[in-house]
């Protein structure tokens, strides 16, 4: 039995770990397995969030496309995408890297992206491990937040009648992968920029997450890394509800059109299942869309756009006013078969 759990998904992995080893009934574990952080109570008022996530060579990324630097910044944005997620600030990091061989030519640039994005959001390297690999590079990155305990945003919370939230484009950085792996077609590489950027160096929402978090009025965040179809597969599952996105409303850059046209590829698919957007998504009262608006514009000078509602009936369904069809789960899983 456990085996067929194995083979089946990610997703099915995660909760066969956590059916076995998952429960814990320390009094300090907020939240454990099963969202962007864990959160372990700090003191009577605030808690500490704990994200960890690993790249490797071949699956996350490409040295022949990906340069070192940029690299370094994808390696800590990642972690601290998941801070982000939760309305945390991030403080502490640790860096594991596993390569074969002797120290590579590429560290040096790879070490000076890390430290730059650390410092842009006033985290700090602590501590962690290198080791010799046999074969692939691997890096895992764990960054240390904290959060005050009542404004943590979880992936549950969110009801019925709720409007989906997402903080920008979609599909960017799954379209510039693409882009990436095909050559960047064309004559002209610029025209591709926002795409490959996203891919390359994406910006992890720390100060948007935080304000979200704090205004009081989101009931449920996450970032989207796996694709929106399984990103808010995510949330309707742990809150117990259903959501419906509308096709029209889904915000798509310029670029993206122009890529969708240049590789022959539906732009739906990479905003459905490319991830790596990182993204906030993220539920709203319609009590309240109007302030959250107003607030992010204010503060963070920045659009917010609506694409979609929750719903009763279980599963995400994508509607394009005539036609409704079920998506749940499409995004990237690293165990699908």
């Amino acid at each position: 039995m456990e085996r067929d759990i194995l083979k089946r998904s990610e997703r099915n992995i995660i909760e066969y770990i956590n059916n076995v080893l998952g429960f814990t009934a320390d009094r300090d574990v907020v939240k454990g397995i099963g969202d962007d952080c864990a959160v372990l109570r700090k003191d009577s008022s605030s808690c500490i969030l704990l994200t960890t996530d690993t790249l490797v060579a071949g699956v996350h990324f490409d040295l022949a496309w990906h340069p070192p630097l940029l690299l370094g910044r994808k390696a800590g944005a990642v972690n601290l995408s998941d801070i982000a997620a939760m309305g945390g600030e991030p403080r502490f990091a640790l860096l594991n890297v596993a390569f074969p061989g002797s120290a590579p030519t590429w560290l040096d640039d790879f070490l000076a992206g890390f430290h730059e994005i650390l410092q842009e959001h006033d985290t700090h390297l602590v501590g962690g491990d290198t080791v010799k690999s046999s074969s692939d590079i691997s890096i895992t990155v764990t960054i240390i937040g904290e959060a005050a305990e009542d404004n943590i945003c979880y992936r549950s919370g969110t009801v019925t009648g709720d409007l989906v939230f997402v903080s920008g484009s979609l599909g960017d950085a799954a379209a510039g992968l693409d882009l990436c792996r095909s050559g960047m077609p064309g004559d002209d590489i610029e025209q591709w920029q926002q795409l490959r950027n996203a891919h390359l160096d994406p910006q992890p929402q720390v100060q948007l997450g935080r304000l979200l978090a704090e205004s009081g009025q989101v009931h449920a965040m996450m970032d989207i890394s796996d694709g929106l179809a399984t990103d808010l597969a995510h949330i309707c599952a742990a809150s117990g509800v259903g959501a419906e996105i509308y096709k029209d409303s889904l915000p798509v850059s310029q670029q993206l059109n122009s890529a969708a046209s240049t590789l022959g590829k539906p732009f739906l698919d990479w905003i459905l299942k490319g991830g790596e957007d990182y993204q906030l998504l993220f539920t709203v009262s319609p009590d309240h869309e109007q302030d959250l608006r107003e607030l992010v514009f204010k503060k963070n000078g920045r659009e917010i756009f609506c694409i979609g509602k929750i719903i009763d009936a279980p599963g995400v369904f994508l509607s394009d006013g005539l036609h409704r069809e079920e998506v749940s789960y499409q995004g990237y899983d690293h165990f699908a078969e």
